[in-house]
């Protein structure tokens, strides 16, 4: 009996394996569990933080926004320039990725993007409206969708005192020009024609951009010119000159935006994003003209380093050309007299069907 009391008791089921650390383990559990707790929740919350940072990161994954925006490639001219201010705006601003566009400016000749952007090569281009006219007449199907310069930027200037008051006072004398081609050789044309001079009326010397350098020199009497430019550059000068700008004569198709009879069709959404944009970056330049000028810097060579007045007032005096009743509308009539010229010239054989050449459903 005594021996049966002092004895240990049997060992219980699982006592045998575990022993006392088993016991011990047990009693730090019950005593320390809330701790625990807060262990394993703290533990997986930072689990769950670096998981997340990692599915998160830009390299792992990229954004919706970068992921969704069309590619654009879009050729404005030759080379750059203070004028395409708009554009380089509505890039800086995020104008065209509001829109959900991509966009590169390409550098190449018109007349070739004309043709590229007919064949669907290119979806759009910046070009001026008697390329969209000659296009056409070649059934090449590009459509023009939204105008840039409301006023046609050519004109012919002359120095003061070289007896060259008006466009009359022109016959006979010999006029430079880049060269019988383009925007300014046909804007030539059609402020002659406005008073009723013919080519054989004056001499036309191809002189290429050597405009300002002639008319000092007096190699020529007058020189054809874009007049938001060298009239500055001869000003600067202290060259005193009369302005014969052929807005002030006839209204003529100028610059503008052109896509494809499939776009337009297929995509119209695509070029409503593509007029907006440019809208959006032709309203902010001309509202914010220092702001702009400070923006080109960025994409125009050499602009920093420039007569800073000068280039100023080319992109001053190009706003007065793009402004207008309602910004980006294209008048009828302007091209009415576009196609009389073209024709006249022989550059065209027949008329073609001016509403099929430009469209304003896009403009607001």
């Amino acid at each position: 009996m005594g021996w049966l009391c002092g004895r240990k008791s049997a060992p219980r089921v699982g006592e045998r394996q575990t022993g006392d650390k088993s016991i011990k383990f047990r009693w730090f559990m019950k005593k320390n569990t809330s701790y625990i707790l807060i262990l394993v929740v703290v533990g997986l919350l930072l689990i769950t933080v670096f998981m997340v940072s990692k599915l998160g990161s830009p390299a792992a994954q990229p954004t919706a926004t970068n992921a969704s925006l069309i590619p654009v490639r879009l050729p404005v001219g030759y080379i750059p320039n203070i004028q395409f201010a708009p554009i380089y705006v509505a890039i800086e601003k995020g104008f065209f990725r509001a829109e959900g566009l991509d966009v590169t400016i390409d550098y190449s000749m018109e007349n070739d993007n004309t043709v590229l952007t007919g064949s669907g090569d290119l979806q759009f281009a910046v070009v001026s409206g008697e390329q969209v006219m000659l296009a056409r007449a070649q059934q090449i199907p590009v459509v023009y969708v939204m105008a840039w310069y409301q006023e046609y930027p050519v004109g012919i200037v002359a120095k003061t005192g070289a007896g060259i008051e008006t466009v009359a006072d022109l016959r006979g004398r010999k006029i430079g020009l880049p060269g019988l081609y383009g925007a300014s050789y046909i804007g030539a044309i059609a402020l002659l024609d406005s008073a009723g001079l013919k080519e054989a009326d004056v001499k036309l010397e191809s002189i290429g951009f050597t405009q300002v350098e002639s008319l000092v020199a007096d190699r020529v009497d007058a020189a054809v010119i874009y007049v938001a430019n060298e009239p500055v550059q001869l000003a600067r000068m202290g060259v005193d000159t009369v302005l014969l700008p052929v807005s002030g004569a006839v209204d003529l198709a100028s610059n503008g935006i052109i896509t494809n009879e499939k776009t337009l069709a297929e995509n119209p959404e695509l070029v409503r994003s593509m007029v907006d944009a440019l809208l959006k970056g032709l309203d902010y330049t001309t509202s914010h003209p220092e702001e702009a000028f400070e923006i080109s810097k960025k994409y125009v060579d050499n602009l920093a380093e420039a007569d800073q007045e000068v280039q100023m007032q080319v992109l001053l005096n190009s706003i007065k050309l793009w402004q207008g009743e309602r910004m980006g509308y294209s008048q009828p009539q302007a091209w009415e007299n576009m196609q009389r010229i073209l024709l006249q010239m022989g550059l065209m054989e027949k008329e073609i069907d001016l509403s099929q050449a430009f469209d304003n459903q896009f403009i607001p």
